[in-house]
């Protein structure tokens, strides 16, 4: 509904034309804002950006901003990278790639339906039954450990001795565990620093003989991130209408129907938000890969940390090529997930 009559000129610049509209005056103030702190965002990206096609000479000499002005632009960090050092930059590249995707999607799959399964399904397990397990797998381990026995058997046969014993006696221990404390105990294993764990998972990988492979990499990027996913996605199931499922098993839908049809497509907002975390917390991941990979699943982190400790010092142009090439794969899923980013999906799904 638009503004009738005369205004006087500060009348033109300070009052909004019509309802929903900014007035002139504001419109200047809030898009010169934004176009000033878009600039200070971007910045350090054009900074990079231009300092990937300096010389030496240039960086050291400078600040210059402005190419073909300030300094002439120079490819030879990047022909040093994908030239002379094509392969390792290639397979780490490539490593990075393969392990950061698989991780999180394995990851968030299992996340999100351990997060929907707490949601939705109460579960109250005996504590006395989940010591006995620790206790079986700490009787399992030092048996491994003490007397050489092969793993997989001790295993077995720790997780057949807590079988009978939950059986028998399982029945007599009354405290039990909510949905709550499971959560809680999820969130707390991320709490826990990675360096506290990473030489037991080194051993164990030793071990297993499977240091140095994209799968050891990729198993300890899911569990690690794991709780992450379950803590996140737990909510956004919550906030699902439980209307909705309940309608879709009356019409005889199984439960893995009703969570892959009904529930993740409702849930598209947190899974993408999610995915995206998880994916740089997987992608720039450094103290876990350095520890389980050593060329065959070096990851690009690792690469940049070896550029640093090059014998040249730090080549803060080749680093830029580096830096560059890391952040276009999340800044392409970022774009990708984008429009799964939003609110209000949930509204009106279900009537009043």
């Amino acid at each position: 509904m638009a503004i009738t009559g005369k205004r006087t000129l500060l009348g033109r610049v300070f009052e909004a034309p019509a309802i929903g509209k900014m007035a002139p005056a504001t419109a200047f103030l809030v898009y010169s804002t934004l176009i000033l702190w878009t600039l200070v965002v971007a910045f350090p990206l054009y900074w990079i950006l231009i300092t990937s096609v300096k010389t030496a000479q240039d960086v050291n000499a400078g600040p210059f901003f402005l190419p073909w002005v300030d300094f002439t632009p120079s490819l030879h960090a990047w022909k040093e990278l994908f030239v002379f050092d094509y392969e390792d930059t290639l397979r780490s590249y490539i490593n990075s790639i393969v392990i950061a995707l698989l991780s999180t999607l394995l990851c968030v799959s299992v996340g999100s339906m351990a997060a929907y399964a707490l949601a939705r399904i109460t579960y109250k397990p005996k504590f006395g039954n989940i010591l006995l397990f620790v206790l079986a797998m700490i009787a399992g381990i030092y048996s491994t450990w003490k007397f050489g026995v092969d793993w997989k058997l001790t295993i077995a046969a720790a997780l057949a001795i807590w079988f009978l014993l939950a059986r028998s006696v399982g029945r007599f221990f009354k405290k039990s565990v909510s949905n709550g404390d499971i959560l809680f105990w999820m969130i707390s294993q991320r709490i826990l620093p990675p360096i506290v764990t990473v030489v037991p998972i080194y051993m164990m990988f030793q071990n297993l003989r499977m240091l140095d492979t994209h799968l050891a990499l990729i198993l300890t990027y899911t569990v690690v991130n794991l709780p992450i996913v379950i803590w996140l996605m737990y909510d956004f199931m919550n906030s699902i209408p439980i209307e909705l499922e309940e309608s879709a098993q009356l019409d005889g839908a199984s439960r893995l129907r009703t969570f892959w049809e009904i529930v993740l497509p409702l849930a598209k907002p947190g899974l993408a938000a999610t995915t995206l975390l998880v994916l740089i917390l997987a992608w720039n991941e450094y103290i876990l890969a350095v520890f389980l990979s050593t060329s065959n699943a070096q990851t690009i982190p690792i690469l940049v940390a070896a550029m640093n400790a090059g014998e040249r010092g730090i080549l803060w142009w080749s680093m830029c090529v580096v830096i560059i090439i890391m952040i276009i794969p999340v800044v392409f899923m970022a774009i990708l997930l984008q429009r799964f980013i939003s609110k209000g999906v949930l509204l009106g799904a279900v009537k009043g």
